[in-house]
């Protein structure tokens, strides 16, 4: 006592920072331990996970981790999605999220369907496409299931075409669609006769010559880039204007050296150059493949996959297979284009998430400040949502870095167990659409992740081991 009275204490506050608040205005030098008590789940989870912790989900977290550290994702090639896609028939149509029927779909997946049908010529327009994707005799399946990824609704039908990745480490491939851009496009439910003459160009041209200039180069590294764009200000989700400009830079002269028509070579530089967003659909696919290998080990916590179909949020994890689990699909806090607000917003859709789940979008916000321009908030919010992503991941990428932590490596490896037990839900910086067909984007914003389905994970987690 003689020596509180002697000198001033230092405080650690844990919990409620207004504690913390108090004792500085006091001048007591104090630090402010975030915590909170972990969610609500049956005592006997808790007991078995803690027990298991230590000597099995670790070890298989340490694993899944390294194998997540050690894929390299190439870009090979194109083709058309009937082509490469496996499973891919006539007759399907992949969707982003975890499996959903037409009955069940939001507004902007039916209306990605609805142009989807047009565009494939199988219907003339939207009454009719309407009636025959409730006939039954299209199928749906999500985008993951099929080694792919999609934006927003993620549609992609027979033939569009798709980009190849290559996990070079281990062999696996995935595929997404060239990006359209912003506003009404088809991935944000929009169907009109712009989108679909888009889609149309971007396959008669945009196509060819993004193939012949990939073939020439040989491969490209997409992770590489992706490093790169980490440096120069991008989160590679919601802002990818360093990783298209990476992108042009190195596919530009290929371009031109493989030029058979002028125009058509100049048109696809001004399109890509005008999208900032189209390196989304190489680092959404490059994500996965280096997530996918890391699937099926045995009392692994890791989160493989994290996606949403406009209706439910769903996530995969490691050591429960390929078993989705799901809970309401959330409604963003965002930044609205003029006209638009919170009523008209569509609940979070899109495989976009496979960013964060690779430590990149929302996990990744402290290296892209000006990203709170286009999705709201201040720059000292990113740099929080990005602190805070520690906590609930296993542990840090050894490739992507941010340089304003002094290149700490990004929060890798979402971890089931700290996030039920550390009560942090993942956060996601995402687009957001209107919530009736045939409009497109309305915004963009932050969401986190609902508990439910992580809860799910880690009771079926604890059962099965």
């Amino acid at each position: 006592m003689l020596k509180l009275n002697k000198d001033k204490p230092k405080v650690i506050n844990i919990g409620l920072e207004k504690f913390a608040y108090d004792l500085k205005t006091q001048g007591v030098e104090v630090v402010n331990l975030f915590w909170k008590p972990p969610l609500p789940v049956e005592n006997n989870y808790h007991q078995k996970i803690n027990s298991l912790y230590e000597n099995i989900i670790a070890p298989a977290n340490k694993k899944a981790l390294e194998i997540i550290n050690s894929g390299k994702a190439i870009l090979t090639g194109m083709d058309i999605a009937l082509s490469v896609i496996p499973g891919m028939h006539k007759d399907l149509i992949l969707h982003s999220g975890p499996p959903i029927s037409w009955e069940r779909m939001c507004g902007p997946m039916r209306g990605a369907i609805i142009g989807a049908l047009i565009y494939e010529g199988r219907t003339k327009n939207a009454e009719e496409a309407e009636k025959l994707a409730a006939s039954g005799k299209i199928e749906f399946a999500p985008c993951h299931e099929h080694n792919c990824t999609g934006p927003m609704a993620g549609i992609i039908s027979p033939s569009m075409p798709v980009f190849i990745i290559k996990n070079e480490s281990y062999g696996n491939f995935t595929y997404a669609t060239q990006n359209e851009g912003l506003g009404k496009v088809l991935r944000y439910g929009a169907y009109g006769e712009e989108v679909i003459n888009r889609l149309k160009w971007m396959e008669k041209v945009l196509y060819p010559v993004l193939k012949r200039a990939i073939e020439y180069s040989g491969k490209i590294n997409i992770q590489g880039l992706i490093a790169q764009a980490l440096n120069m200000g991008d989160e590679v989700h919601n802002r990818n204007r360093a990783g298209t400009s990476l992108f042009i830079r190195q596919i530009a002269p290929a371009i031109i050296k493989t030029m058979t028509n002028p125009k058509d070579s100049a048109a696809v530089l001004d399109f890509i150059n005008g999208n900032d967003h189209f390196f989304l659909n190489l680092s959404m696919p490059a994500s996965k493949a280096i997530l996918d290998p890391a699937r099926n080990i045995t009392g692994s916590s890791i989160v493989i996959a994290m996606a949403r179909n406009g209706t439910d949020f769903g996530i995969q994890v490691s050591g429960t297979g390929n078993k989705w689990f799901t809970g309401p699909a959330p409604v963003p806090d965002a930044l609205y284009f003029p006209g638009f607000s919170k009523e008209d917003a569509n609940p979070d859709i899109g495989d976009s998430s496979i960013t964060e789940t690779g430590g990149l979008g929302g996990f990744a916000l402290a290296a892209a400040p000006a990203i709170v321009q286009f999705v709201g908030g201040t720059a000292q919010e990113a740099m929080s949502y990005t602190l805070s992503m520690y906590n609930i991941c296993y542990g840090e990428s050894s490739l992507y870095q941010i340089p304003v932590l002094d290149f700490r490596g990004t929060p890798l490896g979402i971890d089931v167990v700290k996030v039920i037990q550390n009560n942090i839900a993942p956060v996601i910086d995402t687009g957001v659409a209107h919530k009736k067909p045939g409009v497109g984007q309305v915004g963009a914003g932050v969401v986190k992740a609902p508990f439910e389905p992580f809860i799910m994970a880690y009771k079926t987690l604890a059962d099965n081991l």
